[in-house]
């Protein structure tokens, strides 16, 4: 049963199949079929038509669907499988973005196609970790010293910048994702960083923490991190 928020991702392959809109309302009854039943809502519904003689694999209507999903903290339902069986790495590519996503005719093939890939990479890393056991201990047979065992480990500066590296990172991948709604609260008058803040409340965006209701802090925060300080010095 459904719940939560979603966005559907539709594609035809030709642009004549998505002027007629032939085969998109057989996808559509697909999704509703899928959702039908639970507490969920359709945020948006994204639209991609495609030549099928294209041969690259980039697909900039669904890479807006991603994104939708990152803002809205919604699921992704694509309602054919043969949409993305051809993508084998972006199914990787998806699972790498944080999105969840799902096939509306098949709604297993994910976990399935993911979790063949899961396994395989698992399997690569128990055969790395019996080789490193194996050189160990034949190290020790030798009477190669080790190390000591340090019941406390330390966590190195390198390690430490790091981590905050990684975690600017994803805050910046955030407010680029926030951004242009902020920019269209901004042209229809919410001029403060409180009336940002209720506008994206009021979407029903979370924040960045995924958690709690938007403030004038963190709205600031956001535009600090695509456009510098916020200018205008009204919070109110």
């Amino acid at each position: 049963m459904a719940e939560g928020k979603w966005i559907s991702y539709l594609r035809v392959s030709t642009a004549r199949q998505g002027r007629s809109g032939l085969g998109l309302e057989a996808q559509r009854k697909t999704v509703e079929d899928f959702l039908n039943g639970g507490n969920w809502q359709l945020v948006k519904e994204f639209v991609e038509v495609e030549s099928g003689k294209k041969t690259d694999r980039n697909h900039p209507i669904l890479a807006e669907a991603i994104k939708a999903c990152r803002l809205y903290g919604a699921k992704l339902v694509i309602a054919k499988l043969d949409r993305l069986s051809r993508n084998a790495h972006f199914l990787l590519g998806l699972k790498e973005a944080g999105v969840d996503f799902v096939c509306a005719d098949m709604p297993a093939a994910n976990r399935l196609t993911v979790g063949i890939m899961a396994m395989v990479a698992e399997e690569e890393g128990r055969m790395i970790s019996a080789r490193t056991k194996a050189a160990l201990a034949a190290a020790r047979r030798r009477g190669v010293q080790l190390g000591g065992y340090n019941k406390h480990p330390q966590i190195t500066a390198k390690a430490r910048k790091a981590g905050q590296e990684a975690n600017a990172v994803k805050a910046a991948a955030r407010a680029a994702d926030i951004a242009p709604t902020i920019k269209e609260l901004q042209a229809s008058g919410a001029t403060s960083l409180r009336a940002i803040a209720a506008g994206l409340n009021e979407r029903g965006i979370p924040t960045a923490r995924g958690s709690g209701a938007w403030s004038a802090v963190q709205v600031a925060r956001v535009l600090e991190r695509v456009t510098g300080p916020f200018e205008s010095a009204a919070a109110a």
